[in-house]
């Protein structure tokens, strides 16, 4: 339910238990115990997890050390809430970074457009985040009116995930769907709509509806890591057009034949949205890479730890004869 260091709150069939972790514990961000994880907890006066069930789905982003890693956000979820507040400029490059993570996810993205009562036009951002999220659900919500909770309440099921920067209203938004007073909220700048990060650790919680909660803390980095698929599902047009370019391995840019750049043309496809398309998919395939090369590199080292190992047994027989 809560993962903090070296201990973590679990859910039982008897209950809450706070256990030790540090047997699951791993070098890698992505194998680390997560909240939202199922795991084999041995009980006693001192319980302790001592493995982790395979993950069904995981929100996960490159990690912000900029290492060739991976960091798990959330696991085992149905449904990523993207919280994009009415009540600031929009960024179409965040939402649609943070769809790309939740299609990636195996889940369900719903974009959730919050703080409908301070917005003034909220049908001209519908509109925007409409042509940024083909195919996906969105909701426009204000906590203050109740307006679209209920609405939000029907689409969301199983084990629901929060994503979105600070000021977003994730944690009244959170507040609203578990009908009471539990995350913390404070005010945000009126000149750019950002906040302070009121939830600074993930937590589980259950929703009076049925399900459960993962309240995230804002991200202000949201690395993409080997998410291609994600990528395609949010550029679902340009790939369509894709597939009636004359080469196979088109890049979209002089290419003659490109059935993309003709889109870009005539006016039905905007040419931010191409250039915010090859620029994640360019950096998933830039991370994917050290990633790999890490992984070959951590090969080649067991490989030749092993060879050494055996000229070393080798020597020693030679030796004793």
């Amino acid at each position: 339910m809560r993962v903090d260091r070296g201990r973590c709150d679990t859910l039982t069939a008897s209950g809450p238990v706070r256990a030790d972790s540090v047997a699951v514990a791993s070098l890698d961000p992505a194998h680390s115990v997560c909240t939202g994880d199922w795991a084999a907890l041995r009980p006693g006066p001192e319980p302790e997890l001592v493995a982790l069930l395979p993950r069904r789905s995981a929100i996960t982003r490159a990690s912000s050390d900029r290492t060739s890693h991976q960091q798990v956000l959330a696991a085992n979820i149905d449904s990523v809430v993207i919280a994009v507040s009415l009540a600031a400029p929009l960024n179409a490059g965040r939402v649609e970074r943070l769809l790309a993570l939740a299609w990636d996810s195996g889940a369900k993205p719903v974009v959730v457009l919050t703080k409908a009562d301070v917005a003034d036009d909220p049908g001209t951002a519908l509109a925007v985040i409409t042509a940024l999220a083909p195919g996906v659900d969105i909701v426009t919500t204000s906590s203050t009116t109740g307006t679209g909770l209920d609405v939000l309440s029907e689409v969301v099921t199983g084990t629901t995930v929060l994503l979105g920067p600070s000021g977003a209203g994730k944690s009244t938004l959170a507040n609203a769907l578990l009908g009471r007073e539990h995350m913390g909220t404070s005010e945000v700048r009126a000149g750019d709509g950002k906040g302070r990060h009121t939830t600074v650790h993930r937590q589980l919680l259950p929703l009076p509806g049925g399900g459960v909660l993962i309240d995230t803390p804002g991200l202000r980095g949201i690395g993409l890591q080997d998410v291609a698929d994600g990528v395609e599902r949010v550029f679902a047009e340009i790939e369509a057009y894709a597939r009636d370019c004359a080469f196979r391995d088109c890049e979209h840019r002089s290419e003659p034949g490109c059935a993309v750049q003709e889109a870009v043309v005539v006016g039905m496809l905007d040419v931010g949205r191409l250039d915010r398309y090859r620029k994640l998919l360019r950096e998933s395939e830039r991370a994917a890479a050290r990633g790999n090369a890490r992984e070959s590199s951590k090969g080649s080292k067991t490989k030749k730890a092993i060879t050494r190992d055996l000229r070393a047994t080798y020597r020693f027989r030679d030796r004793q004869r």
